[in-house]
């Protein structure tokens, strides 16, 4: 259903135009709310992950381009627009012209996500590798360790509340649509319930933390776990001290040249290579 857009104001692109992160989240409050995707591809991830959507806007030079992500829900309205338009909206130009706002899916439980995991890797080597985040409220990072753990073998990723939404738009932006390529869900907070959770389900865990007494991230204890959770914290502050307390192991990355550590989003990549 398409629709030329005349006017910014217009009540229908108040979720593109007005609505901020939470209040998108919050949409349909107690229920699931809403989320943008920006540009093709990540909508296209999106969509094959079995997420609906609300409706989109599409600059108008990219209607044909965007049409295989609308062809198939007649129903749902197609706003069109001047790409200046798009541009103002957005607060600058790396959208591809597309963005669509879809409706969020209720997420499961920690155990429902794992025992899911591991029915699909019956058949494969039977080992579990998971990354959890804790506190990290910086979206960029959080989008970018989801698409390390999705491009490094990981098979989930749990996140406390506390983190940045991995649905918000720079989230699932720097982490080029990965979060709808891994199965990930909310874990409660950690030393009070989600690290027990964890070992109760048969998990390893073992904090990313810079401290003296530590494995390195290549000790052969960790490669030959079955089920091993690797825990991330935030930038400067990293894990709480009784979150590392309640992890079977604390790990770290051998550093030179004097370095201390590298970017929390640096080391993911760098753990899930390392224990896959």
């Amino acid at each position: 259903m398409l629709i030329e857009v005349r006017d910014l104001a217009m009540e229908e692109l108040q979720v593109f135009v007005e609505l901020n992160e939470v209040q998108l989240a919050r949409f349909y409050e107690p229920k699931t709310g809403l989320f943008i995707a920006e540009s093709d591809k990540v909508a296209k991830r999106a969509l094959e992950a079995g997420f609906r959507p609300h409706s989109y806007l599409i600059e108008d030079k990219k209607l044909e381009r965007a049409r295989p992500l609308f062809e198939d829900y007649p129903d749902v309205p197609v706003y069109v627009a001047k790409h200046d338009d798009i541009t103002t909206i957005t607060g600058y130009n790396l959208t591809g012209g597309i963005l669509v706002a879809m409706y969020r899916q209720e997420k499961p439980t920690v155990s429902e996500l794992l025992d899911t995991v591991t029915d699909r890797k019956r058949n494969g080597s039977g080992r579990l590798r998971i990354a959890v985040m804790e506190g990290i409220v910086n979206p960029a990072n959080v989008g970018a360790i989801i698409r390390s753990a999705a491009a490094l073998n990981a098979d989930a990723v749990l996140v406390t509340k506390d983190c940045a939404d991995p649905l918000y738009r720079r989230a699932i932006r720097v982490g080029m649509g990965c979060v709808f390529q891994i199965p990930w869900t909310y874990i409660p907070p950690l030393a009070d319930g989600g690290i027990p959770l964890l070992k109760d389900l048969g998990f390893t865990v073992a904090a990313m933390a810079l401290l003296d007494d530590t494995l390195p991230i290549d000790a052969p204890v960790l490669k030959q776990c079955d089920k091993l959770a690797l825990v991330f914290g935030a930038e400067g502050e990293g894990l709480l001290p009784a979150t590392i307390a309640s992890c079977d192991h604390t790990v770290k990355i051998p550093m030179s040249h004097g370095v201390d550590s590298l970017n929390v989003a640096a080391s993911s990549a760098v753990a899930f290579w390392e224990v896959r």
